[in-house]
């Protein structure tokens, strides 16, 4: 299994017990030291890979049966390149699932989100609400089996979510 975004490690503790191995993948040294110290918790070993995504990420192609991306893909500087790393390094009946924040299906909050994400990128790590997740997945080869959207408590231009899982078609 391969955690994009694995930040702190706040989903370690809530993957299935048939879980053996967990990659994670985030350019945030101080949040993988917070992650580390919850690996002592959880019954599988985890590896960590202090980079972004968009780099190649150092596993073989077609090696991953599951990737999660909580998150992530708002922050990540080059959304396209880091989904080419996860569909090389996803097998063929692999799954992504994804749970995202990005651009309003409601054109008026659009604007807004369009009007705020220059600022808010600059004070929030490079976060983009902006950005439309499920085109982002389908033009890197993904096909979408299973989408919700709909908007989380609090700031609208912050919150609406794309909820989903993917897999790459593979001949």
């Amino acid at each position: 299994m391969l955690e994009i975004g694995i930040g702190s490690g706040l989903n370690l503790p809530f993957y299935s017990s048939e879980v053996r191995h967990v990659y994670g993948v985030d350019p945030s040294i101080e949040l993988q030291r917070m992650a580390a110290k919850k690996t002592s918790a959880v019954p599988f070993q985890v590896t960590f890979f202090a980079q972004s995504a968009e780099n190649p990420i150092p596993l073989p192609d077609s090696s991953i049966d599951t990737i999660v991306m909580t998150w992530s893909l708002c922050s990540i500087p080059d959304p396209a390149a880091s989904l080419q790393q996860m569909k090389r390094v996803l097998k063929g009946n692999g799954r992504l699932f994804f749970i995202e924040h990005g651009s309003s299906a409601d054109a008026g909050m659009k604007v807004w989100q369009d009007r705020v994400t220059p600022f808010w990128k600059r004070i929030a790590g490079g976060c983009h609400f902006n950005r439309k997740i499920d085109d982002l997945i389908r033009a890197a080869g993904f096909q979408i089996t299973e989408q919700r959207n709909f908007y989380l408590p609090g700031p609208r231009p912050m919150t609406y979510t794309y909820q989903g899982v993917a897999y790459t078609p593979r001949a």
